[in-house]
């Protein structure tokens, strides 16, 4: 019996709650409407430090399960990223299954916002992959549970630019760790996918001086920035056989498992994808055994929800700037941590953002 029998054996008999993703979610909500077709998935993993806040993607799935998998894995994903960077916020994510060129409209962002507005601030939503700052603002019609919507609505815009430069800011740490400076001039860097992220990120770093590699699905898009920034293009899955300094993945998840990392020739791993390790606990140890530096992707790729906080705190665009930056700092501090206790940088991380959540819940109930 092949492993994907027994998941898919265990998915007929418990579809949530025996997820392997499910971890301690609060609340799963399933939203479903025929007039307009959407079918989403909200994901509530924990409320303890605050509400959780995480951005909606729309993607095309291959199926429902896999949909909600990516909920499960991203909701968790996001209470770990509040609390490692001292947000009052707890961890939610949304998922709407569809293309979004082709199936997204106006009616569509209202309706999936009607369900958002249904959980009472519970969860705020905000963008993500397939997303744009024009749909939060047709969500912000119908509910106020809502960020990243445009700077002529009132709010901070679209959070990616600020997501680079907390990516940014984690590389130079990883840098300065793994090689002895934070200086990215003539690195070889990898950057694997470049929507609005990994182009902002991939001008960072051409600008300081690496040697840029960019990789992505979309051909036209690759040769547009290859001539925009004088970077090599290398397609499909070569990438992982390419001797580098800096793999940087910033398109969907698990990109490191067990094929790619026995391939894997690189010195150090810091990108913004969301699930970077297809298994967190073994895959982080092998890094760690293989001698690569990983600067854990739900620290460094936070800038984006320490942006779209500042709509809910009121602080400016230099303090949510100012407050990304740190990263930097908290970056450096993992890998320490990671040597002095012989555990993988992702454990590291981890236990200090389990640490405050477990500390804020004593207090609440004492």
């Amino acid at each position: 019996m092949t492993l994907q029998t027994i998941y898919s054996d265990q998915i007929k008999k418990d579809p949530v709650f025996g997820q392997f993703s499910f971890d301690g979610h609060q609340q799963v909500v399933f939203c479903n409407d025929e007039d307009t077709g959407l079918k989403a998935i909200i994901g509530i993993h924990n409320t303890v430090l605050g509400p959780a806040l995480g951005g909606t993607r729309m993607w095309n799935y291959k199926s429902e399960w896999n949909a909600l998998n990516d909920v499960l894995r991203l909701s968790r994903g996001m209470t770990y990223k509040s609390a490692i960077t001292g947000l009052n916020l707890g961890g939610g994510k949304a998922v709407i299954i569809g293309d979004a060129k082709k199936q997204k409209n106006d009616d569509l962002m209202r309706k999936f916002g009607e369900f958002v507005n249904s959980l009472s601030g519970r969860y705020i939503t905000a963008e993500d992959v397939g997303m744009e700052t024009r749909d939060m603002d047709i969500i912000k019609e119908v509910t106020p549970y809502v960020t990243g919507v445009s700077e002529s609505n009132g709010g901070s815009g679209n959070p990616s630019p600020v997501t680079a430069y907390g990516v940014y800011m984690g590389m130079k740490a990883a840098s300065k760790y793994k090689f002895g400076t934070d200086s990215l001039e003539g690195k070889k860097i990898l950057v694997q996918g470049v929507g609005h992220v990994g182009e902002t990120l991939v001008k960072y770093i051409t600008d300081e001086g690496a040697m840029v590699i960019i990789n992505d699905i979309n051909e036209d898009r690759l040769q547009e920035l290859s001539k925009k920034y004088d970077a090599r293009v290398v397609l499909g899955n070569a990438i992982y056989n390419l001797d580098l300094d800096i793999y940087s993945p910033c398109a969907l998840g698990a990109t490191i498992n067990d094929t790619t990392i026995q391939q894997l020739k690189t010195k150090v791993i810091a990108g913004a994808a969301n699930n970077q390790l297809a298994n967190e606990i073994k895959h982080a140890r092998i890094l760690r055994d293989k001698g690569i530096a990983y600067a854990p992707d739900f620290l460094i790729n936070a800038g984006g929800i320490i942006n779209v906080f500042s709509e809910i705190e009121g602080y400016t665009k230099e303090e949510s700037l100012r407050k990304t930056e740190n990263i930097y700092n908290t970056t450096l501090e993992i890998f320490k941590l990671s040597d002095r206790e012989n555990i993988s940088t992702h454990r590291a991380a981890f236990n200090i953002a389990q640490n405050r959540i477990d500390k804020h819940k004593k207090n609440k109930n004492s």
